[in-house]
């Protein structure tokens, strides 16, 4: 049975996504803070404070509270949780909702307890969590339920969540801290020590987006990238190509096609064989980088699946998952065998 004030809510490094039962997904923010050094008040939550990433004061810090997917500044993560679930719920709400947080499947018990915490002191009456890959799994309609082995590739911001799934459970998973950040910090890493040119993150990523592929684009793309130059320190600017921007991304695109390889090879072979009739299920922000899902078919040889609406399938698999919280609670499922990275 659902709840009227059930939550989901997709915690990410890079974007918090918040659904409501029955409403949809309501939010869908950066989760960015802007805190006065000195006072330690908080001006900007969310896509305001983003505008502000690399352009404030010396006393005003653009941050993310949350890193590789866990949370790294508590009291922070807490007041822009807090404030995201008042600005989705609206602060004239009479109960406090349930709420279902998705995590990393590779973080520790520590982490789970950070998270559980700050939820709590945000406004939830009862927090559990689910591991990001079953709630991608379920928010793209998969049928889990069944003994046959699904894999599910989620491609995050922070984290890169692999996991199989049979009989609602997860049989093996690995999380690796290689994603959509990773792959923006090899491109601004690249135009230092190619072009002597230093940029902000959100460039890296407006070229990630624009120019960027997973393997060689079918037509080349290029883009004027501006930035400081490291020698004059002067405004300069550099054309890049997607070949370019491939070249730049090789290293993390490996470690992310490694961890599917090493859950791949720790799989019992009767889930593996339905893995390799069925494909890999793809969702994640990550997941729209041109080609990767080719790329991740020619490095395994097995078929891949873009998930429907990948960048919000965790966050409405979150939400349904809440709607049998005893089935899907990673803390009542402790079956899984994990694989680090």
């Amino acid at each position: 049975m659902a709840f009227t004030e059930d939550i989901g809510i997709d915690l990410g490094t890079s974007t918090v996504l918040v659904y409501i039962n029955g409403k949809g997904v309501v939010l869908n923010e950066a989760s960015v803070v802007a805190v006065n050094r000195d006072s330690g008040e908080i001006l900007a939550i969310g896509e305001d404070a983003k505008g502000m990433l690399g352009r404030t004061p010396g006393n005003i810090a653009a941050v993310r509270p949350l890193m590789d997917g866990v949370i790294s500044d508590y009291d922070i993560a807490e007041r822009m949780i807090k404030h995201f679930i008042k600005k989705a719920c609206g602060s004239g709400r009479l109960f406090k909702p349930r709420i279902m947080v998705c995590v990393p499947s590779g973080v520790s018990e520590v982490e789970r307890r950070a998270v559980r915490e700050a939820v709590v002191q945000a406004g939830g009456k009862a927090v559990y969590l689910i591991e990001e890959p079953l709630a991608a799994a379920i928010g793209a309609g998969l049928d889990i339920s069944k003994p046959e082995g699904t894999m599910v590739v989620d491609i995050g911001g922070g984290t890169t969540d692999i996991a199989v799934i049979s009989m609602s459970s997860i049989v093996a998973s690995a999380s690796t801290k290689v994603a959509g950040d990773k792959i923006d910090e090899a491109i601004a890493r690249y135009l230092r020590k190619e072009h002597r040119l230093y940029i902000g993150e959100r460039t890296a990523e407006q070229i990630k987006i624009n120019i960027g592929s997973a393997s060689p684009r079918e037509e080349e793309l290029t883009m004027l990238c501006r930035g400081r130059d490291l020698v004059t320190g002067l405004p300069e600017a550099v054309e890049l190509t997607s070949a370019n921007v491939l070249e730049a991304i090789q290293e993390p695109l490996d470690v992310i096609c490694e961890a599917i390889h090493g859950v791949l090879k720790i799989v019992p072979p009767e889930l593996a064989a339905d893995i390799g009739n069925c494909g890999i299920v793809l969702s994640g922000g990550g997941a729209l980088l041109h080609n990767m899902g080719k790329m991740i078919r020619i490095r395994t040889g097995i078929d891949v699946i873009l998930a429907d609406n990948p960048i919000e399938c965790v966050v409405v698999g979150t939400a349904k998952a809440l709607q049998n919280v005893n089935r899907f609670s990673s803390d009542q499922n402790s079956k899984s065998v994990r694989k680090p990275y």
